[in-house]
């Protein structure tokens, strides 16, 4: 009697119960590969704040390149004694 309960135990675990946990995973696997409404949101978001800086950088670089033409550059600094010699 224990044997036939244990056989049944274990063929019930292998073709019930490791199919219903590997198509479980799937389904999770599937779903995560859509992105949710606020991840979208936060994706959107953080695009908008990149071009934004984006177009900061360009007006920066813009302004330099405009002041690096009116103003002469100093001189380069003396470079360090080193104390290898």
């Amino acid at each position: 009697m224990p044997e036939e309960v244990f056989a049944i135990a274990i063929v019930s675990i292998i073709f019930i119960g490791f199919p219903a946990v590997m198509f479980h995973y799937i389904t999770q696997w599937r779903k995560q590969k859509t992105l949710m409404p606020d991840d979208e949101r936060i994706m959107e978001d953080l695009w908008r704040s990149a071009k934004a800086m984006e177009r900061r950088i360009e007006t920066l670089e813009r302004l330099l390149e405009a002041g690096d033409a009116e103003e002469p550059r100093p001189p380069p600094r003396r470079s360090r004694p080193t104390f290898d010699d």
